[in-house]
């Protein structure tokens, strides 16, 4: 039996590309509370790093597996999901929904985040980029993914930050509450898709 203090693979998704984003600065914070809880190994992915084509292939990579024609600079992003056992995606909220960058990311995979536990880091305006992540469970919903349902949110983050680190001195309660639930997630999942194949 698994043992649930096992230290899971944790990708966190910098799910912006525009210029002057702000998405880097809250992924590494994220990335050290990841590091302080102890439960994850951790990888950064930084969308704006790959080629993420918006033409797709006609068929569906939900059946075409590793057959699926990506392009050679998607190889790394492709074996980095699918060796993860958890994923924070971090996005802004761009027109009431998340970046084009993070849905074309989304949409060149399938297997590799099916059965896995994924949360949401996001930021804007006054909403936070919680239209974005509205979205973002119903896209993972379709994808056999769980979705965690304690996120971080930082309204107008242009005000709320501050040499990289969030002003409200609560906020790292609330990253713990998130990684907390993604270790329970990630441990219980991994530990089903070994007993036993999803059932597609």
């Amino acid at each position: 039996m698994e043992r649930m203090s096992e230290k899971h693979k944790l990708v966190i998704v910098i799910g912006s590309v525009r210029e002057g984003r702000f998405g880097p600065v809250i992924a590494s914070w994220v990335a050290e509370q990841a590091r302080e809880h102890g439960a994850f190994d951790i990888d950064v992915v930084d969308l704006a790093d790959v080629e993420i084509p918006l033409s797709l292939p006609a068929e569906s990579p939900r059946f075409a597996g590793d057959s699926y024609p990506r392009p050679e600079g998607m190889a790394s992003l492709t074996s980095r999901l699918a060796d993860a056992d958890a994923f924070i995606l971090v996005t802004p909220e761009y027109n009431h929904s998340y970046p084009a960058s993070l849905k074309a990311a989304v949409d060149w995979h399938f297997t590799q985040w099916t059965a896995k536990p994924v949360a949401f880091v996001s930021y804007g305006g006054a909403a936070g980029g919680r239209h974005a992540v509205l979205h973002l469970e119903n896209v993972f919903t379709e994808l056999h993914a769980v979705t965690i349902r304690d996120g971080l949110v930082f309204p107008n983050y242009f005000t709320a930050w501050e040499n990289g680190q969030p002003l409200d001195p609560e906020t790292p309660g609330y990253a713990k509450a998130l990684l907390d639930q993604l270790a329970w997630w990630a441990a219980a999942l991994h530990a089903a898709r070994n007993a036993a194949p999803y059932p597609s």
